[in-house]
């Protein structure tokens, strides 16, 4: 999370604003939360320019939850077709099975995760309730740097996409796309609250069995306080939305500069990384993740000196997921251009010491 936002919520824990209380003591009903819930949606609505006839949701249960939530609002018990283009897509055509069928457009465990499988080829269902993709893998390190246009590959369905890993990163084309969702916790605020995008011709197809506090129709109509919200989740992504909006690379504002900076962030690491023969990245070069960089030594064997080293040197972190080894650098909205220089300069060092 930014710095200037952990020590805004520092300076308003005990206070908030002169009310005598802290968000965490508020109602959720009263009019001083009234003010920070109605706030941070009219700032994420500017930062991602959404439009009007967009619903936003601040819902639980993250990423995961909503792997249930979207089938048990959108499938209508029908088929739905999934892109499988790493871990957590995966984990959504998994879970959405048990509420419809769950077709497998196209997938990319063929060459292990490292490259998008090309629309054109997508083996899209006639007549799918939506089409589900994950828009960046963290696991894998690959992003759509475009979102696919439906109509234009023959289908009529809504594209759901779930933006959790790379969410206020760059903009959005909601021409394209019917649903977004993504937990909050790697680059908006802290874990707990989940953002729901929702065009509003898709609200009111809940399944039966889909529970009232997780019917999108309900919580739009109860404008997200249907049951009480994840409210120091609100506030903090409200707090971080402000950040956004303050930010700015020459004439750009808001997402546009945040993603000139990542465009710069992401370019300086991996020119390093394909630079020498020391490191490695296995992603195709056109969907390589702006926020997520696996990438592996030569030698396997020398991991653990390399994370010993970067933990000495702050560098923290750094250990890949246990699906695919070897390193992953996150490197989302907060983390400054500093950061990712100060770990090029270790790699840097470390290959010198130990090619």
């Amino acid at each position: 999370m930014p710095e200037a936002v952990l020590e805004r919520a520092a300076a308003e824990m005990l206070d908030w604003q002169g009310s005598g209380m802290g968000v965490m003591e508020m109602s959720h009903r009263g009019k001083e939360f009234g003010a920070i819930l109605a706030r941070a949606e009219a700032d994420l609505r500017t930062l991602l320019a959404i439009p009007q006839h967009f619903h936003v949701l601040f819902m639980q249960g993250g990423g995961l939850g909503e792997n249930a939530i979207v089938p048990l609002n959108l499938s209508r018990g029908k088929t739905v077709d999934f892109v499988v283009t790493g871990s957590w897509s995966q984990k959504s055509a998994k879970e959405a099975q048990r509420y419809c069928t769950a077709h497998v457009a196209a997938s990319n465990a063929d060459n292990g995760h490292t490259q998008l499988p090309d629309p054109a080829g997508w083996q899209l269902s006639d007549g799918a309730s939506y089409v589900h993709l994950c828009s960046n893998e963290t696991i894998h390190g690959v992003e759509f740097q475009q979102l696919p246009d439906l109509a234009a590959l023959g289908s009529s369905a809504p594209l759901v996409i779930d933006f959790s890993s790379h969410v206020a990163s760059r903009s959005v084309d909601w021409r394209r796309v019917g649903l977004a969702f993504g937990g909050a916790q790697k680059n908006i605020g802290p874990a707990g609250l989940t953002i729901v995008v929702v065009r509003d011709d898709l609200l009111g197809h809940a399944l039966e069995i889909c529970p009232s506090a997780f019917n999108y129709r309900t919580v739009a109509d109860n404008q997200s306080m249907y049951n009480t919200p994840p409210t120091w989740g609100i506030y903090m992504a409200g707090l971080t939305f402000q950040w956004l909006l303050e930010q700015t690379e020459g004439e750009l504002t808001g997402v546009a500069a945040m993603e000139a900076r990542n465009v710069a962030k992401a370019k300086l690491l991996y020119d390093f990384i394909d630079g020498s023969a020391f490191y490695s990245n296995k992603v195709a070069t056109a969907c390589r993740s702006r926020m997520n960089v696996p990438f592996f030594l030569a030698d396997d064997g020398r991991n653990e000196a390399f994370l010993a080293g970067a933990r000495e040197a702050g560098l923290l972190q750094l250990k890949g997921h246990k699906s695919v080894g070897g390193m992953r650098a996150s490197i989302y909205n907060a983390m400054p251009l500093a950061g990712v220089q100060a770990l090029v300069g270790y790699m840097r060092e470390f290959e010198r010491l130990h090619a």
